[in-house]
């Protein structure tokens, strides 16, 4: 099964962050994204280009929506042209598979 149609699944604080081998699987299925660590956290990111300030937003919008059905909130930055997108785990301070799972509908939202 795809990443993107999978469900995201309730994650509580003592849920397991990603394995190191559990990364290294998922992340080839979202070759866009690239793994950082920000404070400590590990966190998936990708940059998406637009021509102008109006399509950024518009990506914006789509995505807050789709984070909202799925009850799973990025980290955006929308700038003229651009959109960074940045996806962890809160609660658990770390990658959760739902973290692979959102950004693989995140690049879904523009193949559409």
């Amino acid at each position: 099964m795809k990443l993107s149609e999978s469900q995201c699944e309730a994650c509580q604080a003592d849920a397991p962050k990603v394995s190191d081998e559990e990364l290294a699987q998922l992340v080839k299925m979202i070759p866009d994204w690239t793994p950082i660590v920000v404070d400590g956290v590990m966190q998936l990111e990708r940059v998406f280009k637009f021509k102008n300030f109006k399509l950024a937003l518009a990506f914006t919008n789509e995505l807050g929506a789709l984070a909202e059905e799925e009850f799973h909130h990025p980290g955006i930055l929308t700038e003229w042209g651009k959109v960074t997108v940045t996806w962890w785990s809160h609660s658990i301070g770390g990658l959760h598979k739902n973290d692979f799972i959102m950004a693989a509908k995140t690049d879904e939202l523009i193949s559409q």
